[in-house]
């Protein structure tokens, strides 16, 4: 019991600094996949509503998308990490997204006590984005303007919004958006407090491979130099730069296979994964 005390009176400042802030969160990997771990996301997502945080999830789906393409036999590759979307394959993405996992997560919120309600990036014209340069991968979106009205409208009312990186662009058509991205995108738009990525590995590693818990923006630049961080970490650390440079306060990467991972990192003293700010 003593335990348990303790646990709640180191949460308590955090609780009270945080409260009436905004966290962005990107939700992905295999906190999306295991049944228990979206169970117990959601838990964590209506606790942090309930003690005054408000919570904006950014999912992703890309092994959902994957098994569905398979599925359907409509041929998929990548190039840099990103999925070549033609007109067939934007539809699955889609379909998943929009009309299966941002569903999912709403209900699953709902029936935590929560009040979720889903959207994409092309409601209200949340995002808007054009067609990605010099690489010849299809409906892939770069943003180029983020729209928070909608996100502002549904905070009013209580709700916490639960949105699928797709956007409309420029030029008529839908895109395809990096959830990072997009997570990075609305995180600077809103001014938020924290943007945290949910991955698949502890954080970021140093080169004897242990979990280097807080970083500063010019230490995650020379890492990138020495590739001590290297291959997907690096898109994620560089949204998570991109973040504090557009003036989110801190950004954090952590491994949601471990259950009640954004409460471990955000009211513990030691967290679990790797902070990273905007110091010198």
């Amino acid at each position: 019991m003593s335990e348990k005390i303790k646990t709640l009176l180191e949460a308590l400042p955090y609780i009270k600094a945080f409260s009436g802030s905004t966290f962005v969160i990107k939700y992905g990997g295999a906190a999306m996949e295991d049944e228990n771990l979206k169970k117990e996301f959601a838990k964590d997502i209506v606790l942090l509503k309930y003690v005054g945080i408000n919570p904006v999830i950014v999912h992703g789906g890309g092994p959902r998308i994957g098994k569905f393409l398979d599925e359907l036999k409509i041929p998929t590759k990548f190039v840099d990490g990103l999925r070549v979307t033609d007109e067939k394959t934007l539809e699955v993405v889609e379909m998943v997204l929009s009309g299966l996992i941002n569903k999912e997560i709403v209900k699953n919120i709902n029936d935590m006590g929560g009040k979720a309600t889903g959207l994409s990036g092309k409601d209200g014209k949340l995002l808007k984005a054009k067609r990605v340069e010099n690489k010849d991968i299809g409906f892939v979106g770069e943003i180029v303007d983020v729209d928070i009205g909608i996100i502002k409208d549904i905070d009013k009312l209580g709700y916490i919004p639960v949105i699928a990186p797709l956007a409309g662009g420029i030029d008529g058509n839908s895109y395809n958006i990096n959830a990072d991205t997009a997570a990075g995108s609305i995180a600077k738009a809103l001014s938020a407090e924290k943007l945290i990525l949910l991955t698949d590995v502890e954080g970021v590693i140093d080169k004897d491979g242990k979990l280097i818990p807080i970083l500063k923006k010019v230490e995650i630049e020379a890492l990138i130099r020495n590739k001590t961080v290297s291959g997907g970490m690096i898109p994620k650390v560089e949204c998570c730069l991109d973040a504090l440079q557009g003036g989110v306060k801190t950004t954090h990467i952590i491994d949601g296979r471990i259950l009640h991972a954004i409460l471990l990192e955000i009211f513990t003293d030691s967290g679990i994964g790797t902070q990273i700010t905007g110091g010198i």
